[in-house]
């Protein structure tokens, strides 16, 4: 892969170009619904609390220290993760102008989000196998 040359090597797994537009899609549609809490110390919260379905953090977080307690975490209560390349885009999929390193995006049983968040989860746990 000649395009990770930029990226930390601790930020496994990472999104490929298409996956990230999905996950952006998603991140998106959940700020859109309230299912999504945004930063490092809020996801942090959300796997706490058994409220996560999955986690999503920007390779680019400088230092990338800050974010990797939360695989770890993710990895303690089976939620999936996943890193895409840039804290800005995933800013603006959160729906702010600023850059957001980390963001989760919560449980909500009637949720109309439901089956793409599964199809994603799907597609984050095979980036781990």
């Amino acid at each position: 892969m000649a395009d990770t040359d930029d990226v930390n090597p601790k930020a496994y797994p990472l999104a490929d170009p298409q996956l990230t537009q999905t996950i952006l899609d998603l991140v998106n549609a959940a700020a859109n619904y309230n299912q999504l809490k945004k930063g490092a110390n809020e996801a942090t919260k959300c796997l706490n609390r058994g409220i996560a379905e999955f986690i999503v953090m920007a390779a680019d977080a400088e230092p990338l220290e800050i974010l990797l307690h939360l695989p770890l975490l993710c990895e303690d209560k089976n939620v999936p993760y996943v890193f895409i390349r840039s804290k800005q885009a995933l800013g603006r999929a959160c729906g702010v102008s600023r850059p957001v390193i980390s963001c989760s995006v919560t449980v909500n049983e009637g949720s109309q989000l439901k089956p793409q968040i599964q199809a994603l989860q799907n597609s984050i746990e095979k980036l781990l196998i």
